[in-house]
C-alpha cells in the first residue's frame, strides 16, 4: 500500500461528510496512520467516533487560535507518532456577516479573522510542528476557485484562498530544501459544512455541474485520492502547487455549449430545466 508506514495529522476534520474526511478514507485505505483534531467539545462528539472508526487515531484539541493550544500540539502529536510524514490543514472561517454582505463592507474584525483562522494558521500550524516533521514530510491545505477568481457571495474568503496560495508558493520554497512538499488542492462545490455559509450555493452547485467540462460535481473520495496522491512518495517531485479537482471547471472561461433538439448551440444551462 502506497502510505504503508506513513503517519500524519488532519487538522480541520468537522464530519464524515467533509473534505477532510474523504482525504482520511483515501489515506487509511493506503495504510496511513492518521491523527485527528477538533475544535471544541461539540465537534469533539462527531470527530471522536470517526478517529475511532480509522483504526482508534488519536485525538487532540486544537483550536489555531489559541496559543496555548497550538504550542501544545507538537507534543501531543509526538507522543503517539513521534516524527510524522504528512500534514494537511483543512481550517477556514470568516463571520456569518463577511459573506452575508457585499466585500467592500467587510469590517476590518471580519477581515482580520478570516485571514487569521483560514491563512496564518496554516504558516503557524507548520511552524509549530517544524521540529516532528519528517524530512520529506508533505503537507497540503485545502482552497477553492474563489481564490484567484471572483465567485459570487465568497467575499473576504476569496482574499484569504488567494492570500493561501500564496503562501504555498513561498512555504515550498523555504522547506523545499528540506525536501517537504507543500502544496494546496483546490477543489469544486462540494455539500460540506462550510459551504453551508456561502450563500446561493445551490445555485453555484448547478452551475459548476452544467458547466465542468465532465458535466459534474466532484466527491469527497475524489478530492480525498488526489490528496493521498499529493501527500504520497508518488508526488516527491511536486511541490508549490494548486491542484483542481473541480471536474476541469477552472479552465472554462465561458459556459458550456452543446446542441439542443433543434441541431442549435446554446448554452448548456439553457438547454436544462
Amino acid at each position: 500500500m502506497i502510505m504503508q508506514g506513513k503517519k500524519g495529522l488532519i487538522v480541520g476534520l468537522a464530519n464524515d461528510k467533509s473534505i477532510a474526511y474523504g482525504i482520511a478514507q483515501a489515506l487509511h485505505a493506503q495504510g496511513a496512520q492518521m491523527a485527528f483534531t477538533y475544535l471544541n467539545d461539540a465537534l469533539k462528539k462527531r470527530v471522536e467516533p470517526i478517529a475511532e472508526s480509522f483504526n482508534n487515531s488519536p485525538v487532540y484539541k486544537l483550536d489555531v487560535s489559541d496559543e496555548a493550544d497550538m504550542e501544545a500540539i507538537a507534543a501531543l502529536v509526538a507522543a503517539d507518532f513521534g516524527q510524522i510524514d504528512f500534514l494537511v490543514h483543512s481550517v477556514a472561517f470568516a463571520p456569518k456577516e463577511a459573506l452575508t454582505e457585499g466585500f467592500m463592507k467587510t469590517s476590518k474584525s471580519a477581515f482580520q479573522i478570516a485571514m487569521d483562522v483560514s491563512v496564518y494558521s496554516f504558516i503557524d500550524l507548520t511552524n509549530c510542528l517544524e521540529s516532528i516533521l519528517a524530512p520529506g514530510a508533505s503537507i497540503i491545505t485545502l482552497s477553492y476557485l474563489g481564490g484567484p477568481k471572483y465567485i459570487p457571495n465568497y467575499n473576504v474568503m476569496g482574499v484569504a484562498k488567494a492570500a493561501l496560495e500564496s503562501s504555498v508558493r513561498y512555504m515550498a520554497v523555504e522547506l523545499g530544501v528540506k525536501g517537504q512538499r507543500v502544496n494546496a488542492i483546490s477543489a469544486g462545490p462540494i455539500k460540506t459544512l462550510a459551504a453551508s455559509g456561502i450563500g446561493d450555493f445551490k445555485q453555484i452547485l448547478n452551475w459548476n455541474e452544467a458547466n465542468a467540462p465532465l458535466r459534474k460535481n466532484v466527491t469527497i473520495e475524489e478530492v480525498g485520492n488526489s490528496a493521498m496522491y499529493l501527500l504520497s512518495d508518488l508526488a516527491s517531485g511536486v511541490s508549490g502547487e494548486v491542484h483542481y479537482v473541480d471536474g476541469g471547471y477552472n479552465i472554462m472561461a465561458m459556459p458550456a455549449v452543446e446542441k439542443n433538439d433543434e441541431g442549435k448551440t446554446v448554452f448548456v444551462w439553457e438547454n436544462r430545466e
